[in-house]
């Protein structure tokens, strides 16, 4: 009975997002938002429009969304909303663009089985072996504030910075093991960046003011209120997929919730790998409300998730019957507040500013983090054969001028390095060990 409600609210959940890039009302990717106002407006037709989406989308749904998926057992919004967004830009009308976005869902929930099935039962474990990835990714990755920070600001107010962080670290690890140092990190990192960046903005007298940016936001946000209710719809349906145990909702927590989710854990120490997870999906929301905020007023389009704090309710949350009424209202609450965050920001310039390091920094520690966690991957499936097979892969990848994106790379190349060493089994020329 659950496995058929989580499939029904996967497929909705799914409908609505396309249904909302049909209206042009919100989208997941961030680079969609800006030509769906020429849609609206008629200057661009769905298939041009489509075409652009499928060009900016299908390299994260091959690469990100897939890998993150099988490496973890769970959907990921890559590899649910990517698709929904192209296909509600180029549905002929809304009742299409929702159908065959459920249709998506469906499709996607049904075969995740099976394949995970599949690949657990060959002879190399692939899946177990992806398993190296979650250390690396989550202990990097509570690092953004602080990258973002070394590459925005002068390296006294950087050195500051990194001492604080890493020190906040040493005390957690040596004097509260119970606690966990990397959501301690995403904390003391933020409050270390946006202090940072306002106390610059203060002492800047030629910072400017809300006044120069409010008129256009103020025209913007009233378009987002009025598809608000369909908006509203869709997060509270994220926040009930994502209290059922089947969806990590970024890079940033899908590993915790992975381990979270392992079956024959303790419901203690679940409890708080899922705490875990949606502190440091909260703290990953707060260094991307600059970018949804100021690009979501900019055009007129939200974000299928909102600022991502969606995330985090349904990570918290005991059931989807709680979970749903609390998405909603936190999305309502952050389109209601649109309008104050764009002119908070535009006195912050240096906050706004973040945004862009602060994503750039996300990226370059996904790569790293995951270059390393899949090098321990392929030594743990087949010692340093496997090492080197996934190595050439690797570099094949670079050499090919990236077909498949960097930040995905290595997991591909681990995933394929456990198919051949399951054909170098089969014919003999391989035994694991």
């Amino acid at each position: 009975m659950e496995h058929t409600i989580a499939m029904i609210l996967v497929s909705l959940l799914t409908g609505m997002t396309a249904l909302l890039s049909h209206r042009s009302a919100a989208v997941f990717h961030d680079g969609i938002r800006p030509i769906l106002p020429q849609v609206v407006e008629g200057n661009m037709n769905r298939r041009e429009a489509g075409s652009i989406a499928f060009g900016l989308s299908i390299g994260f749904v091959a690469s990100v969304g897939i890998s993150f998926t099988l490496s973890t057992g769970l959907l990921n919004s890559w590899l649910l909303f990517l698709p929904t967004d192209i296909i509600g830009v180029m549905a002929i009308n809304i009742w299409l663009a929702f159908a065959l976005g459920a249709i998506w869902g469906i499709l996607v929930f049904t075969s995740l089985e099976p394949i995970n099935h599949a690949l657990t039962s060959l002879p190399v474990d692939i899946i177990g072996a992806l398993g190296e990835l979650s250390n690396p990714v989550v202990s990097a990755f509570a690092l953004f504030p602080l990258v973002a920070l070394f590459y925005q600001f002068g390296w006294k107010q950087s050195l500051l910075a990194a001492f604080v962080v890493l020190m906040s670290r040493i005390i957690v690890v040596r004097y509260f093991p119970q606690l966990y140092p990397e959501s301690i990190e995403i904390f003391v990192g933020m409050v270390m960046l946006l202090g940072i960046a306002i106390w610059r903005d203060l002492r800047d007298p030629n910072r400017g003011s809300a006044s120069d940016t409010s008129s256009i936001f103020e025209q913007r946000t009233q378009r987002i209120i009025k598809n608000l209710p369909l908006i509203a719809i869709t997060g509270a349906l994220i926040s009930a997929v994502a209290s059922m145990k089947i969806f990590g909702g970024s890079e940033v927590s899908i590993y915790t919730l992975a381990k979270a989710y392992a079956p024959g854990l303790d419901e203690a120490t679940s409890q708080a790998l899922r705490q875990q997870a949606a502190l440091a999906e909260f703290m990953r929301g707060l260094g991307f409300i600059p970018l949804i905020a100021t690009t979501a007023l900019a055009t007129g389009v939200y974000a299928v998730a909102g600022f991502t704090f969606v995330f985090a309710v349904g990570y918290l949350s005991p059931s989807p019957l709680i979970a749903a009424p609390l998405g909603a209202l936190v999305i309502v609450l952050e389109v209601l507040l649109l309008r104050y965050i764009g002119k908070w920001l535009g006195r912050y310039p240096s906050v706004r500013n973040a945004s862009d390091n602060i994503r750039n920094a996300m990226n370059m520690l996904m790569e790293f983090a995951l270059l390393i966690g899949s090098i321990f991957a392929a030594i743990k499936m087949a010692g340093y054969t496997g090492f080197s097979i996934a190595t050439a892969l690797y570099f094949l990848n670079e050499a090919l001028g990236r077909p498949i994106l960097k930040i995905a790379a290595p997991v591909v190349a681990v995933i394929i390095t456990g198919i051949l060493l399951n054909i170098f089994w089969l014919s003999g020329l391989f035994v694991p060990q």
